[in-house]
């Protein structure tokens, strides 16, 4: 991989030279020319910024509330420890992070890195098209991309599909052309993580002017980590909860299980796998060196950090004040201001059933359960009492459309469906961009090849290709909440990253004279150790909870068997390239001692 583009050196050198100048004008002068050449950054807001993360941060409100309002605040913060770590490194070292990892560290952890890196740019594409898909059907574009519009569902969309593999393929083609492509790329995306955040923060603006208005202290109070969301549900469910008799802890088994998932979601969203590999290779193809570590570090935070923390905060509190505690309408035999029954949105009648057929199975038990006739069923289920259809109905799995039909009566037709659409929907094609181009640089990566030409573009496409059939095929009633399985897979995947970019930065060999000595190692260290705890302890969890099998195995056992393997794998490899050190070094050293003759 080429360190930086073609006919950009006399570029680089005025870059560099405008950090130069502009750190001996002062604080303000350098802050100034930092937000004018940042751009790396940005790119991590904008695959941050997707899916995955409006999923968190919808579910976090649902299920939580305001309660957990710190969690990817304190989850970004850690990323950015270890994506400042691996551009430190990168920075002072000019190698490629891969190679460097090969040589210095273990190759069992270099190349589980760049795999686990492509394995989940494929899966992450694919809730990104679900929810672009979503958002052009849902809230921009209802009437004019209909199944009766267009013919049928398929047909609707494989169209919507089309424009966004079409609008991100024509995107990435203007990275890959290098120099000023870079610049206009970079611009396109900053703007796009722009109107994400605009997008959100107008709508809880508009619903802080509401009539209704909302409750600021209750939500400042949500940034304080409070960590027994993780065992315990939120206390908004206790007095339902109490109305369940013998089956309370049925369903706060089901809400702790929820809410951990979602809590590994929205840790694994905040710095996934995929963006420790953006980071460097985009830094290394504009040319940065150990010139810009602190335009690196200013970079995240702004470009990452402060669009992140808006917008994943704003739709926590727009989830929470409409969702959180509350049923969804239309189960409940409400009734509108005519007299009417309310029917219920169709994308949750069946989210709906499953909750209730599970309290069912847990009351008749699965034998009981199978020989009720349909007509029985129907009855079963009308039959079981309030408190437990109230509970179901909280807990429905409700996705971005359903938020935005919730905000209509605060902020109205515009701020409901276009405004929070339009934001939707830029997170997604973001997110897609991203992932494709994280992908081209993986492929080339692994075919030791340069970021660029028609290698890269293959590489760009594949993503794009899983994404748009996977979108297909794997989005149910609820499409964001495909962004939460696909997200615990890559929190498995995230310590591979960590503890790798850990011990990089305490490798003698490969940062040399630029290794991080006495308090300045011992914070980085701390900082660091404290991050790759978190992603294993998240990895432990994400294996543990999978609710699947296959072949009678339950995948959980082969989440623990894989990284088992993969351990043990890189600890031998690890003890025979120092054994094979010990015996070269000697006879490097015989060999080099003058003969006596």
């Amino acid at each position: 991989m080429s360190a930086s583009p073609p006919g950009s050196q006399d570029r680089l050198q005025h870059d560099r030279e405008t950090l130069v100048r502009a750190s001996q004008k002062g604080t303000a002068s350098k802050l100034w020319s930092y937000s004018k050449l940042s751009g790396p950054g940005w790119l991590q807001g904008a695959v941050t910024l997707g899916g995955g993360s409006l999923a968190g941060s919808l579910y976090l409100g649902v299920l939580s509330g305001y309660s957990l309002l710190w969690l990817q605040p304190v989850a970004m913060i850690l990323g950015i420890v270890m994506l400042s770590a691996i551009g430190y490194v990168t920075l002072s070292t000019g190698e490629r992070p891969f190679v460097a990892m090969k040589k210095h560290v273990n190759p069992v952890l270099a190349w589980g890195w760049v795999v686990a890196t492509l394995m989940a740019n494929l899966v992450w594409c694919m809730p990104q098209f679900a929810l672009g898909t979503a958002a052009l059907r849902q809230n921009l574009f209802p009437q004019a991309l209909s199944a009766e519009v267009m013919g049928s569902d398929f047909n609707a969309k494989l169209l919507c599909v089309v424009i966004l593999f079409s609008v991100g393929s024509f995107i990435v083609w203007f990275y890959d052309s290098g120099g000023k492509g870079i610049r206009l790329f970079e611009i396109v995306l900053k703007m796009m993580v722009g109107v994400v955040v605009v997008c959100f923060f107008g709508v809880v603006i508009k619903m802080t002017f509401s009539e209704n208005g909302l409750d600021w202290e209750h939500i400042l109070s949500g940034f304080v980590p409070n960590f027994s969301r993780f065992n315990k549900p939120s206390q908004d469910f206790s007095s339902i909860l109490s109305q369940t008799g013998k089956f309370r802890s049925f369903w706060e088994a089901i809400v702790v299980t929820d809410q951990r998932k979602v809590m590994i979601t929205a840790v694994a969203t905040a710095v996934g796998i995929n963006m420790t590999f953006l980071l460097p290779y985009s830094m290394m193809r504009r040319g940065w060196d150990k010139n810009f570590r602190g335009l690196a570090i200013f970079d995240l935070s702004t470009g990452l950090f402060v669009p992140f923390i808006l917008a994943t905060s704003c739709v926590v509190i727009a989830s929470a004040s409409q969702f959180h505690s509350q049923p969804a309408v239309g189960f409940l035999g409400e009734l509108d201001e005519h007299g009417k029954k309310i029917a219920p949105a169709a994308n949750l009648v069946k989210p709906f059933h499953t909750l209730v057929d599970k309290r069912l199975k847990e009351e008749l038990g699965e034998e009981g359960f199978k020989n009720l006739k349909s007509a029985s069923l129907d009855k079963a289920r009308k039959n079981i009492p309030k408190a437990d259809r109230e509970l179901a109905a909280m807990l429905v799995k409700r996705d971005a459309f359903n938020l935005a039909q919730s905000l209509k009566p605060l902020t109205g037709e515009v701020f409901s469906h276009d405004i929070f659409g339009i934001g939707v929907l830029g997170m997604a094609i973001s997110t897609i961009i991203i992932l494709m181009l994280i992908n081209g640089f993986v492929v080339c990566e692994m075919l030791n090849l340069p970021a660029q030409g028609n290698v890269h573009r293959f590489g760009c496409l594949l993503a794009a290709i899983s994404g748009a059939t996977g979108s297909f095929f794997f989005s149910g009633d609820a499409k964001i909440w495909l962004a939460v399985p696909t997200s615990m897979f890559g929190m498995v995947l995230l310590p591979i990253a960590y503890f790798s970019f850990f011990f990089m930065m305490n490798s003698k060999s490969l940062l040399g004279e630029n290794m991080p000595r006495g308090v300045k190692r011992f914070v980085w260290n701390t900082l660091m150790l404290v991050a790759a705890l978190m992603a294993m302890f998240g990895s432990f969890w994400s294996m543990k909870s999978a609710d699947k099998t296959a072949f009678g195995i339950h995948h959980s056992t082969f989440g623990f068997m894989g990284m088992s393997v993969f351990l043990l794998l890189a600890i031998i490899v690890h003890f025979r390239r120092r054994r094979s050190k010990e015996i070269s070094s000697p006879l490097a050293s015989a060999n080099t001692q003058p003969r006596d003759d």
